[in-house]
């Protein structure tokens, strides 16, 4: 049975985490008094200090372990291990404050909207230029400001949950729940924010968006892509047109999508959805 105390139950699933849980712990009880939350942090498959470190960082946390590493498997073992609501599912890469949390999650409690996901603030002074220019246009794109996917954290209500938990295990999770709703049920709520840290480097950058662009296939084949989802020509034209200053980095931003997609199409092919190209250099 919910304390009524609890604000919300946080699931974290971390995968050798180690250097950044401890501050996205710490960031995550910023403005609540102890006890608001029900913090499940799911280590899975790690081998470093990431559980160590998490008890540390927050006493209160449930840690637990598992040794598949999977992230579909973290966030079923967090879900298993929780029953409060609202639900709030953040990576442990991000950083979202305790003051952020609440501002999260009250829009659900009406019962209409049934997802949400704060604004983004994307650190990227110490990237190189190309990976700037490409979150230049990224981050106007209409279904980027609008979704709820590359943010790290999602909030979901009772029903947003149960339709979530019915979608097929997706590599591209937050695009598939984000998709799940329609947007009279879904919002971007811009009292909160949570902070992403971008690439290092190029490299990194195309590695992340191979890994999105093999997520969108597997998920556009299973029918949990919403075509308003979509990049298109049409779009970044009118994107071009909108915002002349953007213009110049247009074919920053198409060249690393064109070299994300052909490098995802190996992986498509033989059906590797599981393979995780991780980007390090957001950890340093």
């Amino acid at each position: 049975m919910q304390d009524r105390a609890v604000l919300a139950s946080v699931v974290i699933p971390a995968h050798n985490e180690e250097r950044v849980i401890p501050r996205t712990l710490a960031r995550l009880q910023h403005g609540l008094p102890p006890g608001s939350l029900d913090v499940v942090v799911v280590c899975n498959g790690c081998t470093d200090g990431t559980a160590a470190a998490a008890r540390r960082a927050a006493p209160g946390a449930r840690v637990l372990e598992i040794q598949q590493p999977s992230k579909t498997a973290a966030v079923r073992a967090g879900n298993g291990a929780t029953d409060v609501f609202p639900r709030v599912h953040l990576d442990a890469d991000v950083e979202l404050s305790g003051r952020d949390l609440v501002a999260l999650v009250r829009p659900l409690q009406d019962g209409r909207v049934l997802a949400t996901a704060p604004r983004r603030v994307l650190r990227r002074e110490h990237t190189p230029w190309l990976v700037r220019s490409y979150y230049d246009v990224w981050e106007q794109l209409p279904q980027v400001r609008s979704g709820l996917f590359g943010r790290g954290v999602i909030a979901l209500s009772a029903a947003g949950q149960a339709r979530v938990s019915a979608l097929p295990p997706l590599m591209s999770d937050d695009l598939a729940t984000s998709d799940a709703f329609s947007a009279d049920e879904r919002r971007v709520v811009e009292e909160a924010e949570v902070v992403v840290v971008a690439p290092g480097t190029v490299r990194d950058l195309v590695r992340r968006r191979t890994r999105v662009a093999t997520g969108n296939s597997q998920a556009a084949d299973h029918g949990a892509r919403r075509p308003e989802s979509v990049t298109t020509w049409r779009a970044l034209g009118r994107l071009a047109l909108a915002r002349p200053a953007l213009a110049l980095r247009l074919p920053v931003f198409i060249g690393i999508a064109l070299v994300a997609r052909a490098a995802s199409r190996g992986a498509v092919r033989r059906g590797d959805y599981s393979t995780w190209l991780r980007d390090e250099s957001s950890r340093a």
